[in-house]
Order: C-alpha cells, then structure tokens, then sequence
C-alpha cells in the first residue's frame, strides 16, 4: 500500500466517504463528519498511520485534503 493509498484510508474511514469524493473540494466541514471532533480523529489516524505528531498549527490549518498532501511534507511524508 502506498502512502497516498495510507492517507485515502484514513479520509475514507475518518469521513465514510467513498475514494472518488477525495479531491481538492473535500474540504473541512463539507460532509457532516468532518466536524471537530472528526477532525481531531482523522488528525490521529494519520499520526498513527504515518507515525508522526504534528505541531498544533499544522492542525488547525489542515482545512481540505489537498492542504493535508502539503502538511504532511513538512513531516517527511511523500504522497
């Protein structure tokens, strides 16, 4: 599996969303599941799955799935 494939996961297990809704307009608050406290379980997920901890800026900006791609290089993860 590869880390885009990892990170689609968490988004498609976090959200309940199927992969093809994943796309630079799935953003935070678009589905009713990505509320704050969805946020805060897709944010540990994805520390988990990648094994990181991201600083709390990075997880107050991480708004959309797109901005999530560019967070994630910061940590040294390539999608």
């Amino acid at each position: 599996m590869t880390n885009r494939d990892k990170y689609d996961q968490v988004f498609m297990d976090s959200f309940a969303v199927p992969r093809d809704a994943l796309n630079e307009a799935f953003v935070y608050q678009c589905v009713p599941a990505w509320d704050s406290v969805g946020h805060m379980g897709m944010i540990a997920a994805l520390e988990d799955t990648f094994g990181i901890m991201m600083e709390t800026d990075d997880i107050i900006e991480f708004g959309s799935y797109t901005i999530g791609v560019d967070k994630l290089k910061k940590y040294g993860v390539e999608l």
